[in-house]
């Protein structure tokens, strides 16, 4: 069973929902004069952009990309580009939507490439963020919850690839990564 690994819950699925309309008010706001291209990071950023954007009230285009950069329980800092976008965004406002912000270097990497492919604007909505841990200077404008530097897993994170359909953020017991 997956929650026989969980050590505890650290953000219910209903906190989830509630933060998921806040923000996509003010994303809705902040955005009313355009038609950003909402970009969600695979496979991690899945959950949290589909409840978010049932809460975006204006018009926004889809679109994914895949990068990776960890293995196991550590960021690697390589960060490597597996699947790129399917469209221009050359004069286009972006919003990145990603799972967790960690160490930042991902992040980073992506912001850059999609500036250097014309992006007008980017910005960056994150489920959670994790500045204990951050190793360069990079914030996202929408931040769902920072949380302390525990190993957390579920509604889109993961372990190992397990773990991703849970339906809150839950820490990952010591001694399933050990």
């Amino acid at each position: 069973m997956l929650m026989d690994d969980v050590k505890k819950i650290l953000i219910s699925q209903e906190e989830i929902d509630a933060r998921c309309k806040e923000l996509g008010k003010q994303i809705s706001e902040d955005y009313s004069d355009t038609v950003p291209v909402v970009i969600g990071l695979l496979k991690g950023s899945v959950p949290f952009m589909a409840e978010l954007i049932k809460n975006i009230t204006i018009d926004c285009e889809l679109e994914f990309m895949a990068v990776s950069s960890y293995s196991g329980t550590e960021s690697m800092g390589d960060v490597k580009i597996v699947k790129d976008l399917d469209r221009s965004i050359i004069d286009c406002d972006v919003l990145i939507v990603e799972d967790i912000v960690d160490t930042g270097n991902t992040l980073l990497k992506v912001k850059d490439l999609l500036y250097s492919k014309g992006a007008r604007s980017v910005r960056v909505v994150s489920l959670l963020d994790k500045p204990s841990r951050r190793l360069v200077d990079i914030e996202a404008e929408y931040i769902g919850f920072t949380i302390p530097n525990e190993f957390v897993i579920g509604f889109g994170l993961d372990f190992n690839q397990k773990y991703r359909n849970l339906p809150f953020v839950g820490v990952l017991k010591e001694e399933c990564y050990r």
